[in-house]
């Protein structure tokens, strides 16, 4: 029996060895993925400072000066709300002499056309962001019928010509905008569905080892 049994035994056990392997390599994964996002919240998180020449991703910034009144709207949804625009203008920044975007943040969409003058003096606090929203299934913008699919920011500058900056504003700028601050909830971060999904099939590998093996003994009895 133990002849009989041995190689699907070497067998059952290398392979969830490798399973557990994988495993243990996903909760690797997971604790550096939870390090890169805490150090992202903690950079959004960090006070303001004025607009500099070439800020980096996330950078959170203060803006002081006029917002245009010509609006871009990108279609999104959002979660246990539903469908809307973000809203996107152009801010004439005071503080660093930059004509950027602003993403004032959401509205619902019977409030798309709703009436949202320019305004001056306004001081917002947000973050410079980067998006990365496009994939081959995301539509091409329409810019005639000012619908967008994505922020493809250098497009939009030019729709609004700005610089190709892109501001998400933190604080309220008004006119029934809800904002909708740049966070860490969009980032991806499946590494323990996948250590549990290795952890499983390497306690099914084994139960499936454990049966073959009973089954060669009793057969052998």
């Amino acid at each position: 029996m133990l002849r009989r049994a041995i190689l699907p035994l070497i067998f059952g056990l290398a392979g969830a060895a490798a399973l557990i392997s994988l495993g243990l390599w996903q909760m690797q994964r997971l604790e550096w993925k939870e390090g890169v996002l805490a150090e992202i919240e903690a950079k959004i998180s960090a006070d303001p400072v004025p607009l500099g020449d070439a800020p980096n991703k996330y950078q959170p910034v203060r803006l002081q000066g006029d917002l245009a009144a010509s609006e871009l709207h990108v279609l999104v949804s959002r979660k246990l709300v539903g469908a809307g625009y973000r809203v996107i203008v152009a801010m004439d920044d005071s503080l660093s002499g930059q004509r950027v975007l602003l993403d004032r943040g959401f509205v619902a969409l019977d409030a798309r056309d709703d009436s949202r003058p320019a305004q001056t003096g306004l001081t917002v606090t947000g973050n410079v962001h980067i998006p990365d929203e496009r994939s081959n299934a995301t539509p091409d913008n329409d810019p005639a019928q000012n619908i967008w699919f994505a922020r493809d920011i250098d497009q939009m500058a030019a729709a609004l010509n700005t610089a190709p900056i892109l501001v998400v504003a933190r604080s309220d700028t008004g006119q029934g905008v809800d904002p909708w601050p740049v966070g860490t909830e969009g980032i991806p971060n499946d590494h323990l569905n996948y250590a549990i999904t290795w952890f499983s099939l390497a306690f099914v590998w084994l139960g499936m080892t454990a049966l073959f093996v009973w089954r060669i003994r009793r057969q052998t009895d």
